[in-house]
Order: structure tokens, then sequence, then C-alpha cells
């Protein structure tokens, strides 16, 4: 579903799966250089996934993100913030009021630079009819609403058990047939100058037919972010955040 299009601004920073929790600081030390000038995006553009687990009517999830939502909701009041939900954050809108929040349902949202088409997406909108069910349930507020109760009243066991699961999971291992799997999902569906998205942390530029292919790398894995400079052959710069910059 594409809504009305939005301008991708010159300077605008991308970041996708920063998979932010206390045990992964990294996203709240760049969202404070942001916040000192120390980086001076034109535009932030959110692309998923950036917190381990955020879900909307899940109290109990902001509380381990607070500093991080409380930053980008600063942000927001000071340059334009667009956020595509994940599958890992999703039904956040009344927890960012003043940023642009996309849904899954959305996705992919139609950007212009200069007179290209630029489709971004977090990257789980093409699931099989299992998944989309099953995201449908989940993000449902009936569905979270019984597993907020449930979580509570049972000491926050259910989130306890994912954060465990979180903590195992591997997040930058490479995909094999990359190429192949993106032609075959993507390929006479979309027709765009770029199609960019995030959701499988494989840093990879790729030419499909119709459009330029850009799967961005997962802030998680090595802080890596993109700059649109549209004046180089590619459409985005990737840099790599350090504290120590």
């Amino acid at each position: 579903m594409f809504h009305k299009p939005l301008e991708l601004k010159e300077g605008a920073f991308l970041i996708s799966d920063a998979h932010y929790s206390p045990r992964r600081p990294e996203l709240l030390e760049f969202l404070k250089a942001i916040k000192k000038k120390e980086l001076q995006p034109t535009q932030l553009i959110l692309m998923g996934d950036i917190f381990d687990a955020l879900f909307g009517l899940i109290p109990q999830t902001y509380q381990v993100n607070e500093e991080v939502i409380d930053l980008i909701n600063e942000l927001s009041l000071e340059l334009e913030v667009l956020y595509l939900e994940g599958n890992h954050d999703f039904n956040v809108a009344n927890i960012f009021p003043s940023s642009q929040v996309f849904t899954i349902q959305q996705q992919p949202i139609l950007l212009m630079k200069e007179s290209k088409k630029i489709l971004l997406a977090h990257g789980d909108f093409m699931g099989s009819k299992s998944y989309k069910i099953y995201t449908s349930i989940m993000r449902s507020p009936l569905a979270l609403s019984i597993l907020n109760i449930i979580n509570s009243t049972f000491n926050n066991y259910i989130l306890k058990h994912l954060y465990h699961y979180l903590e195992k999971k591997k997040d930058c291992t490479e995909i094999k047939n990359f190429e192949h799997i993106i032609s075959s999902r993507l390929e006479e569906k979309f027709e765009c100058a770029y199609f960019i998205e995030g959701h499988f942390h494989q840093n990879k530029f790729l030419k499909i037919n119709f459009f330029n292919y850009i799967n961005l790398a997962a802030f998680a894995c090595n802080q890596r972010y993109f700059i649109v400079k549209s004046s180089h052959k590619e459409l985005l710069v990737e840099k790599i955040f350090s504290k120590e910059r």
C-alpha cells in the first residue's frame, strides 16, 4: 500500500535493525551524537527492528527502552523522523507521536528523490500466508492486551523468555543464494529506481531487472548506517558509527 510520496532528502540518515537493548547500547550513543549535532542528518529514517522488543500496549517493553524512546521523540521535534515498523517493533505510533510511523500494511512506502521513485520497507511485508496471519494476530490490540495481562500476571515471564531467546540469536549470518531469493521475491512486482529494505542484515547492493536493490546492513552487527548522497555512483554512502570518532 502506497502513501502520498514524501521526499527522500539529500543527507538523510537510514538506520536498520539496531535491535537496541541494554546489552547493545550503541544506538543510544548514535542518537546522542545526533542530539549533540556531532552528526547532522537532514532526515532520520528508522527502517524497523530498531529495538529488540518494543510492542504497543505492552508497557514493560517501554521501560527498558525508555532512554532511546525519549531521544527519538526529542529528535522528532527538530527534524523529520520516519519510522517503518518491523517485526520486533510494532504498534508504536502512540509511542512516537511526532514521527511518521508506517505499519507493515503500509510498506513499502514511496519517496521521491528528484524524479526517481524510491521504495522503502523493513523487509517482512511479503512473508508466507501463514506468516501474514501470524503477524496480523500478533499486532492486533486484542492479542497484545491479552499478552500484557498474562505477562504481568506471571511476573514478566513472557518477556523474560523472549529476551533470553534474543540474547542467543545470531543476527549477523550470511544468507546463501540471497540474490536469487530477492529476485524471485520482488522481480516484476515493483518498478522504481531503488528498492531499499532491512530485515535480512545482508549489506548487499544488487541490480534487479526493474530497479536497484539495497539490503541495509544491521546496525546491531557493526554500527553501519547510511547517508543519502546521490552525487556518488550509489544513492547511499555507508558509514560506521564509533564513539571514538
